[in-house]
């Protein structure tokens, strides 16, 4: 009875241990990209674009980070909003502080290897974890993320939108914020 006991605990420890090890990388997903930097970004800006999304906001962390001192590799932050998902979630009370995860952001960044790669948050498994009707909502959003992020070699890249004036978005034609701050 003991070592049956001491064998469901240590089952217990061995699961809580693997979901702490992998948890992260099932909830970030990594790509690498074709392109540069800059042609990644108008790239994935575009194909938000056709997908009928508003660009919200093309953000440069790395750029604050360099202006205190330090040295970092490159680092964009595409943002992104679709109101009809986020009205759902917004309206709701017990879901509306989901609205921490929007805009949806899609990071491009340099690595030590050179190469650029394309980070998203795993939207159909956090979905997952809020009930129904937020698991229906990131269903979408997950399969939108995937069309953003699959390009067409054929057709030449759509120029980087970056500021426009007054700032802001969500006009769908593309008026972002600075390519400021954290």
């Amino acid at each position: 009875m003991k070592k049956a006991i001491a064998g469901f605990f240590a089952g217990i420890l061995m699961t809580g241990f693997l979901a702490w090890q992998v948890g992260g990388s099932l909830m970030l997903q990594e790509y690498p990209s074709p392109y540069g930097m800059e042609e990644t970004a108008a790239r994935i800006q575009g194909n938000i674009q056709a997908a009928g999304w508003d660009l919200s906001g093309l953000r440069s962390p790395s750029n604050t980070i360099r202006k205190l001192g330090a040295t970092v590799p490159n680092v964009l932050l595409v943002e992104a909003c679709n109101p009809d998902y986020s009205k759902p979630i917004l309206k709701d009370d017990t879901t509306r502080i989901l609205s921490i995860l929007m805009p949806c952001t899609i990071t491009i960044y340099e690595k030590a290897d050179g190469k650029v790669y394309i980070g998203l948050m795993n939207s159909g498994l956090m979905g997952r974890l809020f009930g129904p009707m937020v698991t229906e909502v990131m269903q979408k959003v997950a399969a939108d993320q995937q069309k953003f992020i699959t390009f067409d070699p054929s057709k030449p890249a759509p120029p980087l939108i970056r500021n426009k004036p007054g700032g802001g978005g969500g006009t769908g034609k593309g008026g972002l914020q600075d390519l400021g701050g954290c």
